[in-house]
């Protein structure tokens, strides 16, 4: 008896458990399974035997070399999402194509990642709003803006993780320089997310042409649809001094990378002779009249720089008869310096990006050899040459600290490095990609 009842309990059960609903599918583990499930298929890149790992490690750029083949009919176009895979297949992340550029694809995603949070695989619109909100509160936990700096840099390329996308901020105008094909075509995303940030009124686009050019985009259609509204000109103010800003200069209009150094200079200025070699609007010199010193010469190329250089003086104040600019190139203004005997206590040499790559970096290191020897001998003995470089390819290789070495050699001087420094901390580096804009900023004592 007492095995019969346990006979229909069984069956009972069996029954009641064919009725209950079965459970949800296990979500896709993979982006193969995210890929799957698009209405339109995604094109993979194949890599190259040997080169998946340098790609796993971080490095956004997956160049033409490093690829073996593409899968997929139609051929994927400029813009397009792929799938980035090893030689197995196995996709090891995801991101946009480029069927022109040296740069074949911009990672944007790893598999890792993917799997961890799935919230924006696939998905760009989605991954801009997520990474450019991670900007801004990174940007708000380091203090910016604030009360005293209201110019900052809100995205930082391939530091943001947005490889081909800056964003400076200056007050309530935010200005986006653009210098990759993706960036284009998400301009409308990309243009809603810095404007739901509280303080921006103003967003200034501004495509970099000549590098969008080599990512196949045509010049003629870079140009605004409709005038632009936002001004032209615009003041901000960091630590505590004004600036008078160009959107049209240089740049976005003005090189907050140097904030911290700027600030340091103001510390160590006081009753000293001053130089400001490529000068631009002065910052460097502003800092030093702030900062107490007997005088100030900026040196900049740039009649419009040199306009709000000056107009910078009168809008914090300044003495006037302490500070002079003047329109010279670098190497000719400190040959003449030379024949003169002249020479400065400190002297600042902040030249434009010389090795944008590194196919350039010989050459430009020679250039950058010279320039600093110039700036040796013009920087009395004893005292300090503040030297920078913003080429990736420079300060990456370690090249810039054996450049400043041979330039002292030519100058017959003896140099020790007081002080070495970046960008501020608004300027994340990407490590893994050695050929972006970083800051290397090197404080010398000159004997």
């Amino acid at each position: 008896m007492q095995q019969q009842l346990q006979a229909r309990l069984m069956k009972c059960l069996s029954c009641s458990h064919s009725h209950l609903p079965l459970p949800p599918p296990p979500p896709f583990s993979s982006l193969q399974g995210f890929a799957s499930s698009q209405p339109k298929g995604v094109a993979k890149v194949i890599l190259k035997k040997g080169k998946t790992q340098l790609f796993k490690d971080g490095s956004p750029m997956v160049y033409s070399g490093a690829i073996d083949r593409i899968i997929g009919r139609p051929p994927p176009k400029t813009g397009d999402i792929v799938l980035v895979a090893d030689g197995a297949e196995k996709p090891i992340g995801w991101g946009l194509y480029n069927s022109v550029s040296m740069f074949c694809v911009r990672l944007m995603q790893l598999e890792e990642e993917a799997t961890r949070d799935p919230s924006c695989a696939l998905d760009m619109e989605k991954l801009l709003e997520t990474r450019i909100n991670a900007a801004v509160e990174l940007r708000r936990g380091l203090g910016l803006p604030s009360a005293t700096t209201n110019a900052y840099r809100l995205v930082n390329s391939e530091g943001d993780r947005l490889s081909g996308l800056i964003v400076d901020v200056f007050g309530d105008l935010a200005v986006v320089a653009s210098s990759a094909a993706w960036v284009e075509k998400y301009k409308s995303k990309v243009k809603a997310c810095i404007s739901s940030i509280d303080e921006i009124n103003h967003i200034h686009w501004r495509p970099s042409v000549e590098i969008l050019k080599e990512e196949g985009m045509d010049a003629a259609g870079l140009k605004e649809l409709h005038p632009s509204t936002c001004p032209q000109r615009t003041k901000v103010v960091e630590n505590g001094i004004s600036y008078a800003i160009s959107l049209e200069g240089q740049k976005t209009g003005f090189y907050a990378d140097q904030r911290e150094n700027r600030m340091f200079l103001s510390t160590i200025s006081h009753g000293q002779r001053v130089l400001d070699v490529c000068c631009y609007s002065g910052g460097f010199a502003l800092n030093a009249a702030k900062g107490g010193a007997m005088s100030i010469t900026g040196v900049e190329t740039s009649l419009p720089a040199l306009e709000l250089a000056r107009e910078n003086i009168a809008l914090n104040n300044l003495d006037p008869e302490k500070t002079s600019f003047l329109r010279e190139d670098a190497t000719v203004f400190m040959k003449g310096a030379l024949s003169r005997n002249d020479s400065w206590d400190i002297v600042i040499l902040d030249p434009p990006k010389l090795a944008p790559s590194r196919k350039v970096l010989q050459s430009a290191s020679g250039m950058y050899r010279n320039l600093n020897s110039l700036a040796m001998k013009i920087t009395r003995r004893g005292g300090l040459l503040m030297t920078c470089s913003c080429s990736g390819a420079m300060t990456q290789s370690g090249t810039f600290v054996r450049t400043l070495q041979g330039a002292a050699l030519m100058a017959e001087r003896k140099i020790t490095v007081l002080r070495q420094s970046g960008a501020g901390c608004d300027h994340p580096i990407d490590p893994s990609y050695p050929e972006g804009a970083y800051l290397s900023n090197i404080l010398l004592r000159v004997l």
